[in-house]
């Protein structure tokens, strides 16, 4: 695209670095999760295989993304923590927070079979995410202790909530009992109601889970004398503790303290709006128009994995339309979309409120709901074939605040869609009749000179 008139959109994106040293987190929760439970009939008020299934997600992020070294979560959420100096996507919000929930939103699709073997999914699964910059250790750790006890507040709630409800209470009544009742008291609501001792309740309930890699030795290969050849790796495991915020727990672990640093002795008080003040977050201008683009990572990959046609696969193009057209049917404010290739931008009219304009919020919701369509309906345009990775997706928004450069920009989109396939197709016509890859490009380019003579 160089040299067209129309790049100067490129101006209108704002930069969001993530300054070092702030410890970059970023935080992915369900979105409209209550519904998607009760269409899904998922246990109350845990269901353990979802809960594994979200671990599982998990674990594949830290080990996809090597700069992901701990992951916790609870419920519906899970926040994963990079390590101090990354310099994964030049530490654009944008592109971190969007690219981890894509994956996340991919993976819990394709790994759906592996814990509800008898359930297919209904409706797409899709989450919010959002980065938290902390400033330090100790910003980090009392996230993580706000987060934790978080779990065990709204676990002890809801397993009170939901034995009242089973003992024959409507779900107002037992609201209505709950209200203002302290920690104490629902404990001895459980106890003397129904039998239980809180703490004898599963650990991935009451504590919620950390996804964290350790080191382990894997037999490579044997010598001839028979003794095995070991080497050492990263392992990502679950692991379940009282407290994550302690030193006791996180000096265990070598890569937390070698990636991010030592945590100071425990700490007891936390204020949640001292916490939300480290989000980085953007509220999009007023009266502009909000374009989401989404463009898919490491596609070219992708394609060759799955043997995509060269040098456009139609049913893959139609895959894509397919999931744009499920965003317009879902997201009364979007109101256009132009897609390419592995590339798609969805247009929001131009008084929209959608999460009050929130960046995060709005790029998030899209991609992840995009990524969890294109899982979905894989089947539907490849019925013979299983992708072999998750596929996933990063996403940004810019805002225009004419109509007149919102044209230019779908321009630009169109005119970089011609001249890319142009060349895509020329190239793959000279591989296809016997040309090697090199000498393709070569020709292309000296094609090239000759025109611009």
């Amino acid at each position: 695209m160089a040299n067209s008139k129309y790049e100067y959109v490129k101006c209108f994106e704002a930069g969001d670095e993530v300054m070092y040293p702030n410890i970059i987190v970023v935080q992915i929760d369900g979105r409209d999760f209550g519904s998607f439970s009760e269409k899904q009939g998922f246990e109350k008020p845990n269901d353990e295989k979802a809960l594994n299934l979200m671990n599982a997600c998990a674990i594949k992020v830290l080990e996809n993304f090597s700069d992901v070294i701990f992951a916790y979560g609870f419920s519906d959420e899970y926040s994963f923590v990079l390590k101090k100096e990354t310099t994964f996507y030049e530490r654009r919000a944008s592109k971190i927070l969007s690219i981890i929930v894509s994956f996340f939103s991919s993976t819990f699709v394709t790994k759906w079979k592996e814990f509800f073997s008898q359930k297919d999914l209904s409706v797409p699964p899709s989450f919010h995410s959002r980065v938290i910059s902390c400033a330090s250790m100790e910003v980090l750790q009392a996230y993580l202790l706000w987060r934790q006890t978080e779990c065990h507040t709204s676990n002890l709630y809801n397993t009170c909530l939901w034995k009242l409800v089973f003992s024959g209470k409507s779900e107002k009544e037992a609201k209505e009992i709950l209200k203002g009742t302290q920690k104490q008291e629902k404990n001895e609501l459980l106890f003397q109601q129904f039998g239980i001792n809180y703490k004898d309740l599963p650990q991935i309930f009451r504590q919620g889970s950390c996804a964290i890699k350790i080191k382990v030795e894997d037999i490579v290969k044997y010598r001839e004398n028979g003794t095995p050849v070991k080497r050492p790796r990263k392992k990502a495991v679950i692991v379940h503790s009282e407290n994550i915020a302690t030193k006791g727990f996180w000096n265990n672990y070598s890569c937390l303290t070698e990636e991010l640093g030592l945590l100071a002795e425990g700490i007891n008080k936390i204020k949640p709006e001292y916490l939300r003040s480290f989000q980085f977050e953007s509220k999009l201008m007023l009266s502009t128009w909000i374009v989401v683009r989404i463009d898919g990572c490491h596609f070219h990959r992708f394609c060759e994995d799955n043997g995509f046609q060269k040098p456009n696969d139609e049913q893959a193009l139609n895959l894509m339309n397919s999931c744009a057209v499920s965003l317009l049917e879902m997201f009364k404010d979007i109101i256009f979309a132009y897609g390419v290739s592995d590339e798609y931008s969805f247009v929001l009219k131009k008084e929209s409120l959608l999460y009050q304009r929130r960046s995060s919020e709005i790029v998030s919701a899209i991609v992840s709901l995009f990524t969890a369509m294109y899982a979905m309906k894989w089947k539907e345009f490849f019925p013979e074939k299983d992708f072999k990775e998750p596929p996933y997706f990063d996403g940004r928004s810019v805002c225009y605040p004419s109509s007149e450069i919102l044209r230019d920009y779908l321009a630009w989109r169109q005119v970089d869609c011609h001249i890319n396939n142009q060349y895509n197709t020329c190239f793959w016509l000279l591989v296809k009749s016997g040309k090697s890859r090199t000498e393709a490009q070569s020709s292309l380019k000296v094609w090239n000179l000759i025109s611009k003579l």
